[in-house]
């Protein structure tokens, strides 16, 4: 399973940072560091489809949208089981839910997949 802590998300002005984390169970992590399972975050906007914003593997390659290259970075810590996903120079077309995931690799948009509860990211102009 995954947790996300839903104060970590809110509103920031464009241009602005935010970092969210995503605890995993330790059975979870594990097949993650043992290559069973990729990790990474997707996010959905009012009106849209879910969509993968960045993917991690157990070798530490990563996946990122075109959308949020430079600006996102998807970073670990084994020792807290977490993942995380600083977000700079926001801008309002990031306003979206956002939620982490662990499953097969490589990562897709799966209903097998843990999923975190979802985080709310609001950008304003």
């Amino acid at each position: 399973q995954v947790q996300q802590a839903e104060s970590e998300g809110g509103l920031v002005q464009a241009g602005g940072s935010l970092r969210l984390s995503c605890a995993a169970s330790p059975d979870t992590y594990s097949a993650y560091t043992l290559g069973g399972y990729c990790m990474g975050w997707f996010r959905q906007a009012p009106g849209k489809e879910r969509e993968g914003v960045v993917a991690i593997d157990s070798d530490g390659s990563t996946r990122y949208a075109d959308s949020v290259k430079g600006r996102f970075t998807i970073s670990q810590d084994n020792a807290k089981n977490t993942l995380y996903l600083q977000m700079n120079s926001l801008k309002p077309e990031d306003t979206a839910m956002y939620y982490c995931a662990a499953g097969h690799c490589p990562l897709s948009d799966d209903e097998f997949n843990y999923w975190g509860q979802g985080t709310q990211v609001t950008v304003s102009s």
